[in-house]
């Protein structure tokens, strides 16, 4: 669905075409990126059309970047601890 976005605002209706689930299903899916504010949700007429927040995505992938970074320090420092203590059970005879 933001895939779909990213090309330009599209109606809820155009939204729903490519998926397999109940209009119901997919409102709901609108309404988290409204309420995350991903999305801009507005009536044009007898429509809604939904509009991508490009700034918001940015937002969202600078915070995944500093999670990324912060997990891969940790799992190197994991990775470390773990080979220290293969190396110190080996040296015991274990």
């Amino acid at each position: 669905m933001v895939e779909k976005l990213s090309r330009g605002p599209a109606s809820v209706h155009v939204l729903t075409e490519p998926f397999a689930l109940s209009q119901q299903m997919i409102s709901k899916h609108i309404a988290c990126l409204v309420r995350a504010r991903i999305v801009i949700k507005t009536k044009r007429g007898r429509e809604s059309i939904c509009t991508l927040r490009p700034q918001a995505i940015k937002a969202v992938s600078e915070w995944a970047i500093s999670y990324r970074q912060f997990w891969e320090e940790s799992f190197d420092k994991l990775e470390m601890v773990v080979n220290r203590m293969k190396q110190e059970e080996v040296g015991n005879g274990k």
